[in-house]
């Protein structure tokens, strides 16, 4: 456990922050779930709006720095071809 008066409030800021960022990872987690879900059933319009808020989520999460861009973007890629596919 930290003595000083500094380190106890570092160890106050990480756990805030810490709690921030699992919220954000969750969030978009969450949103590819909902999305791969939507793909399975073959809802293509909800599909795409799926698609949408999930894309936002990413680029946030990405913005943070708690995602790395080249994922983002690879996220993003696979999300398209899968609505892309549902037409076929």
């Amino acid at each position: 456990m930290p003595t000083t008066k500094s380190a106890i409030k570092a160890m106050r800021q990480s756990l805030k922050r810490r709690q921030t960022n699992l919220k954000t990872l969750e969030k978009y987690k969450k949103a590819l779930r909902d999305f791969r879900k939507l793909i399975v059933k073959g809802a293509r319009a909800e599909a795409e709006k799926a698609m949408s808020t999930a894309s936002s989520l990413i680029d946030k999460a990405v913005k943070k720095n708690q995602v790395h861009h080249n994922k983002a973007s690879r996220l993003k890629a696979r999300m398209a071809a899968a609505v892309k596919n549902l037409t076929k």
